[in-house]
């Protein structure tokens, strides 16, 4: 997914240099959250600053894509980031311990490691900011952090019972190291063997829901949120899932770019962003796992990534691969 955002950011509307879109990429797997959203957010932030995160972070979550866009995610950023073998070995290690279920964070730091050890690459040039422009990014930033904070006290003081669902729900964004897929453990854990919401078969439906409709795993908070509290659940389970992670964003970037000079940081974030290409091939297979295959399933997948290798428009492929579902499959 962060292979198409940087095409549009950096190689269609030249928005961004590619090295400044690979700190977005890098600090979004640093944090919790949604990486593709964060990504998004990022994007938005250095290009219209707090407004533009808000929009790009909400209206990424609107499309889904299939098993064939993200193959070609990993391969459009490992054709990017893998320039020697040290790089490949750098990804292979992340493949292997995601896939031996090792916690995202602990590859990624093993992979920061690796890439002080290995790499001999120099600190992109990229400015620190001025004091004046970390102000102007974080005036904003306690703008948002207050209004959020006022919202859930009088969230509090109305119904009790939403409150909860909103901390419940912020802690497992904030606890989702690694992408979407992290908070259904989490959610499934809290929703149904903790407080016994919903029946574990419920909640399965709702992750089915979360796959087939546009968006990203985790809106399976808003399944959650409507079945518990109508409308009002939906919309307030559906803030809190990912308000803190967008609130990281916006808050960690601007720092972010001053460590970004730094050789032995610069060397880490290089480790990191190899070890990212590991991380979505892993995704990419367990997508895949997913899928009940049979053949026209499979010429479905196949035609989408010859379709996408060729740089058919994303929207086209989307489009046409739900046509030919709702009419064959």
């Amino acid at each position: 997914m962060s292979a198409y955002i940087r095409d549009l950011a950096v190689g269609r509307q030249g928005w961004l240099a590619k090295e400044a879109f690979q700190n977005g990429v890098a600090l979004s797997q640093m944090i919790p959250g949604d990486t593709a959203m964060q990504v998004a957010a990022y994007v938005g932030l250095r290009v219209r600053g707090v407004r533009g995160a808000v929009v790009s972070y909400v209206g990424f979550g609107l499309p889904a894509l299939i098993v064939a866009v993200v193959a070609n995610a990993t391969l459009s950023f490992g054709r990017t980031t893998l320039i020697s073998w040290r790089h490949g070995v750098i990804a292979l290690m992340a493949a292997a311990f995601f896939w031996l279920a090792v916690h995202p964070v602990l590859i990624l730091l093993l992979a920061a490691l690796l890439g002080m050890a290995l790499h001999s690459r120099q600190a992109f040039p990229l400015q620190a900011r001025t004091g004046a422009q970390t102000a102007a990014s974080f005036r904003p930033l306690v703008c948002l952090i207050a209004i959020a904070a006022a919202s859930f006290a009088l969230l509090a003081f109305l119904s009790p019972a939403l409150a909860h669902l909103t901390l419940l729900m912020s802690r497992i964004d904030l606890m989702a190291f690694g992408g979407g897929f992290a908070s259904v453990p989490l959610m499934f854990h809290e929703v149904v063997e903790v407080h016994s919401w919903l029946a574990g078969s419920v909640f399965l439906d709702g992750i089915a829901l979360g796959q087939f409709t546009p968006g990203p795993i985790v809106i399976t908070a808003t399944f959650v949120g409507y079945l518990l509290h109508g409308v009002v659940g939906a919309c307030v389970a559906t803030v809190a899932m990912f308000l803190p992670s967008l609130l990281l964003v916006i808050g960690v970037a601007p720092y972010f770019a001053r460590l970004r000079v730094s050789l032995w940081f610069s060397r880490a974030i290089s480790g990191v962003l190899c070890s990212f290409v590991g991380l979505l091939a892993t995704v990419t297979v367990r997508f895949a796992l997913q899928v009940q295959w049979d053949w026209l399933h499979l010429l479905l997948g196949v035609a989408a990534l010859v379709a996408l290798l060729w740089k058919i428009d994303i929207l086209w492929v989307i489009l046409g691969g739900a046509a030919i579902s709702i009419l064959f499959l």
